[in-house]
């Protein structure tokens, strides 16, 4: 699905019990670079269960080492596709 987006935050959740070996992930989209500076809230969360890989295509990526979450700023759009336990996310990054 297409999104419209500047920038994302890519993240995984807890699992539900520790004998899964897949984890819950989110992708938030925000309207401003450096949203986990900003404090505001995401224009869109989309969340996914049972994730092994999310491949992220072409882009230059921030990795916060606090939340072992990954940032992508300058962003014009993104695709995310979900494949069986994978998510892939492709766009455009001005």
């Amino acid at each position: 699905m297409k999104y419209t987006t500047k920038s994302i935050i890519i993240g995984r959740m807890k699992r539900k019990s520790k004998e899964d070996l897949a984890y819950p992930c989110f992708i938030t989209m925000f309207d401003i670079n450096d949203p986990h500076k900003s404090g505001k809230v995401p224009k869109k969360i989309v969340e996914f269960e049972n994730i092994d890989k999310i491949i992220i295509d072409r882009f230059r990526i921030n990795y916060l080492l606090a939340g072992n979450d990954i940032v992508i700023n300058d962003l014009e759009y993104i695709n995310i596709e979900k494949k069986k336990d994978t998510i892939i996310v492709s766009g455009k990054q001005g």
